[in-house]
């Protein structure tokens, strides 16, 4: 049986913060972003060597459009790589392996 292949080559997450406090002056892209640039800083890679972004985001009301697009091109990643953001709460991570792996 052949599986699927998906790499993480890297982890990173934003912040965690409180309400109206020291992060509230960012929006949740902006903060994805932050999270873009690190995590492609510690993996050593180029970021036009990835196929897609993958990214989630609890809470998506008042963020616009495509948040994790918005993440993904303000965090260095070339705008001809797609992005997708997923509203899963806590099943956010798990879900993007499982939608990597399937691809």
């Amino acid at each position: 049986m052949d599986y699927p292949e998906a790499y993480i080559v890297a982890g990173c997450r934003s912040a965690i913060g409180i309400l109206h406090s020291h992060l509230s002056a960012f929006t949740a892209p902006q903060l994805g972003a932050f999270a873009v640039k690190e995590v492609v800083k510690r993996a050593k890679i180029d970021p036009a060597t990835i196929d897609e972004v993958i990214m989630g985001q609890v809470v998506q009301g008042g963020s616009g459009q495509a948040p994790g697009r918005q993440a993904a091109i303000h965090g260095g990643v070339p705008p001809e790589v797609p992005a997708i953001t997923i509203n899963k709460v806590c099943g956010s991570g798990l879900k993007a392996v499982m939608m990597a792996a399937s691809q």
